[in-house]
């Protein structure tokens, strides 16, 4: 199902008003958390700590949304961040705190967060070796299984579309420093998201190749792709790829 379809659009509309709810009330505990950090810890020398003062527990704000140990599924609307390249990871929380991406509750918390703390946040989602959800049915013909994985692995040269493996690794589980894992995400996520770039109410740092790739995409691919996307699966202690010399298939901001 495209994004342009008005189905779709009434489901991502209602999941994004969903999306919006669960963030403020996890943004105002991330807030504490890291207001915690940084000016509970002199007092807790002096009275008996009941919080253990930890990532993974400052990051327990995170989990409402984003699952048990940020490895959400694909059966919802929000990603997994567990395992996700720390490059990648520290752009999105960037991203939002300078607009880039828009999401009301995200934009809003990132603007307290240093750049150091961001880092934090990302190192620890990005170190999380965590089992990944089992393969799903996706419902897609044979056609448009064919479509999806020529994008996947072949992409679209005509139209200067690289395939997906050339940036995000041959596994599709990311590539270091900064490129994202794409197995398992929820499908309504990956519609909404390369839907966000087509219209131009997601963007990265310049040049923005994700924006451009979207573009190129008909509605069609964008809903096979996404589909085929979520219902893959990857090995336990799959890794992102690590980076290499070679440049990538399209300049790409994010990346660099």
């Amino acid at each position: 199902m495209s994004p342009d379809c008005p189905t779709t659009g009434l489901r991502l509309r209602s999941a994004n008003m969903n999306v919006s709810r669960t963030l403020t009330a996890a943004a105002l505990g991330l807030i504490a958390f890291g207001a915690y950090s940084q000016t509970a810890a002199p007092q807790a020398a002096s009275a008996a700590a009941t919080v253990q003062n930890s990532m993974a527990q400052r990051m327990q704000a995170c989990v409402m949304c984003h699952g048990k140990e940020g490895r959400a599924t694909n059966a919802g609307y929000f990603p997994r961040i567990a395992g996700k390249p720390q490059g990648y990871l520290f752009n999105q929380l960037k991203n939002f705190r300078e607009g880039r991406r828009r999401n009301q509750a995200m934009n809003h918390l990132m603007q307290h967060m240093s750049d150091d703390y961001l880092q934090d946040i990302a190192k620890y989602f990005a170190e999380l070796n965590l089992p990944y959800p089992a393969v799903q049915a996706h419902g897609l013909t044979a056609q448009q299984v064919q479509l999806a994985e020529q994008l996947v692995f072949k992409g679209a040269p005509e139209r200067n579309v690289p395939a997906c493996v050339s940036c995000h690794g041959s596994s599709m589980a990311g590539r270091q420093p900064a490129m994202p894992g794409l197995l398992t995400l929820p499908a309504d996520y990956l519609i909404g998201q390369l839907g966000a770039w087509r219209t131009g109410s997601r963007k990265a740092i310049a040049p923005d190749c994700m924006a451009e790739v979207a573009k190129r995409l008909t509605p069609e691919e964008v809903g096979a792709v996404s589909r085929w996307l979520s219902a893959q699966t990857l090995p336990t202690d799959t890794k992102p790829q690590a980076g290499s010399g070679e440049p990538l298939p399209i300049r790409c901001g994010s990346g660099e």
